[in-house]
């Protein structure tokens, strides 16, 4: 177990957040416009940033036998606007609670304490004011704020309304110690903002593919409950808070997949809800998102009654999506990593802020799959955007090489998802060099790669290249337009070019290899765009130069530089 302890972390790291600065410091100096609290605050003076995370706790003198189970802790902040934020504490071990907060806006902030023992006057009651300066910094999850759902319900964006853009990648057992902290660990994080990466979906330790308490789900510190879920193990979280606020640091999302869908039964509503509780009260003031369970409705691998184990987990989840979104205070966006869909794996879909995909691992049998779940789940109601987060990992099953990961990536984009997930066998597992992660509870193992290989597959860069081509343009803005090209992909062949765009501004067409080159439809009379190829397995351009269509509004599409995929771009003074 490593012997860093949580105050040494909030002074080493490199997150940008405001560790909690020694209370006789003086005001900071800055321009802040905004008011203090009307209500008359006593009590120590607090100094944070911005969107940055500030913790500090509360000791007991009183000693509870249980003390996880006994109290609730819950700061309420009051803003410079006088409106109130209810965050909850988390239980640190012994006799102490903390408190992590992310202050939205700069200003003064008046704070107490509600414990669920009022008579304990050491925890209950206890006020302060909190000083808050602007940020300042360049980390762009702390300049443009946390995401959340666009006006159009079709895309995501940060607070302030710039456009994110979801490009996922797949750690799912990337807590556990076999991914070693830290040299591992930001290895990945630097291979992965270098390729353009903006999300990491990461479990929070209670892992799918093994029984509970297996030794490969251990991080430095033990497990994150005690045996039997007694209570929760609070050393645990101190090593996985080192990594969720790397990938903070660094500017990458992380996806907090609370744990996979069948500890719910294994462990019982109640518990459920007390380790999503603890799940906000650390991680709740970093930019997260909350992915309640990964395959929400899947039963364990070998339950005796799994027709039941779904029935309950669907209804369960759906109650669980309820209490976050009521505890949480900063209204991060929630969904859950789904068998096909995660609209199918709730009761009420309203409980979602977006709808997650899941769409098969057969290489190109998955296709039609594929395109038929993106679709459909734009067509349904209620309207949200939609995210393929799990597709064909790189290497499974010895198939599903990077042409599948572009075909994947840009089918999906181009169809109107909001962005999508990457992920390769070998790095969701943490399979090391020394030991693969070995067989599932079912016998079968997924395979023997290393990370050490898996993050070095050619699709993880592809899909960064084409996220930047997208960058370059507002792609947020994009609509499928599979009539504009000829031929395009039908329900009776999906290997057909896609084409997406804005009319008069910007086309962009997927084409799959083939041997005669489409045909360009509908272009406008009197606009001229600058086309050029794009190749998406390195990111070089093949200039067509200047093309408008013939009186029926057509353009043939010359012959490509190479047989093999293709992105077609025509751009008309759009960047």
């Amino acid at each position: 177990m490593s012997s860093m302890s949580r105050r040494t972390f909030l002074r080493t790291s490199s997150a940008g957040a405001a560790a909690l600065l020694p209370l006789q410091q003086s005001k900071p100096q800055d321009s802040r416009k905004k008011g203090a609290p009307k209500t008359s605050v006593t009590g120590p003076v607090r100094y944070a940033t911005q969107r940055c995370a500030i913790e500090w706790g509360y000791s007991s003198g009183k000693s509870y036998r249980d003390p996880f189970h006994e109290i609730e802790l819950d700061v309420i902040f009051t803003d410079p606007d006088n409106k109130e934020q209810r965050v909850p504490a988390f239980w640190a071990g012994g006799q102490e609670w903390r408190v992590r907060y992310a202050a939205g806006v700069p200003g003064r902030y008046a704070y107490r304490t509600l414990a669920s023992d009022p008579t304990n006057s050491e925890l209950h009651d206890q006020r302060g004011v909190l000083e808050v300066a602007p940020y300042a910094g360049n980390n762009p999850l702390l300049q443009h704020g946390s995401i959340r759902v666009a006006q159009n319900r079709r895309h995501l964006e940060h607070e302030d309304g710039t456009p994110f853009f979801w490009l996922g990648d797949t750690w799912w057992m990337g807590l556990c110690q076999r991914l070693r902290w830290p040299e591992d660990f930001q290895l990945m994080v630097a291979d992965r903002t270098n390729k353009g990466f903006s999300v990491i979906q990461i479990i929070a330790g209670l892992y799918p593919d093994m029984p509970p308490f297996d030794p490969r789900g251990a991080n430095e510190a033990g497990f994150p409950w005690e045996p039997e879920f007694k209570r929760v193990n609070p050393a645990y979280f101190d090593m996985a808070d080192l990594r969720i606020q790397h990938l903070v640091a660094q500017g990458l999302v992380p996806c907090v997949v609370g744990c996979w869908g069948y500890f719910l039964p294994l462990m019982g509503a109640d518990r459920m809800r007390k380790h999503w509780r603890y799940l906000i009260a650390r991680w709740g003031a970093y930019p997260v998102v909350w992915c309640l369970a990964g395959e929400g409705s899947m039963p364990y691998y070998l339950s005796q009654q799994k027709e039941e184990d779904a029935r309950l987990q669907r209804q369960g989840w759906t109650e669980v999506g309820r209490y976050v979104h009521q505890t949480d205070p900063y209204a991060h966006l929630v969904t859950i990593h789904p068998s096909r869909s995660a609209r199918d794996t709730v009761n009420d879909p309203s409980v979602l802020d977006f709808d997650m995909l899941q769409t098969g691992h057969s290489d190109r049998a998955s296709i039609p799959n594929t395109i038929n779940a993106v679709t459909g789940s734009l067509q349904q109601q209620p309207r949200m955007p939609v995210i393929n987060g799990e597709v064909c990992y790189e290497g499974i099953m010895e198939a599903s090489r990077q042409e599948i990961q572009r075909f994947m990536f840009w089918t999906c984009v181009l169809s109107g998802a909001a962005g999508h997930t990457y992920g390769a066998n070998g790095i969701w597992q943490v399979n090391t060099t020394e030991k693969p992660f070995g067989p599932s509870p079912h016998g079968r193992s997924w395979g023997d790669v290393p990370w050490q290989e898996a993050y070095r597959l050619p699709g993880s860069r592809q899909l960064g290249l084409g996220k930047a081509l997208l960058m370059r343009y507002p792609w947020w803005m994009l609509e499928p337009h599979p009539e504009w090209i000829d031929p395009h992909w039908t329900k009776e062949n999906f290997v057909q070019p896609y084409a997406a765009g804005i009319a008069g501004k910007l086309r962009i067409a997927f084409l799959p290899p083939m041997w005669n080159p489409p045909m360009v439809k509908e272009l406008e009379a009197g606009v001229t765009y600058r086309a050029f190829f794009f190749n998406p397995v390195n990111g070089k351009e093949q200039a067509i130069g200047s093309i408008s269509g013939n009186a029926a509004g057509e353009w043939q599409v010359p012959i490509p530089p190479v047989f093999q995929d293709w992105v077609l771009v025509m751009e008309n003074n759009v960047r």
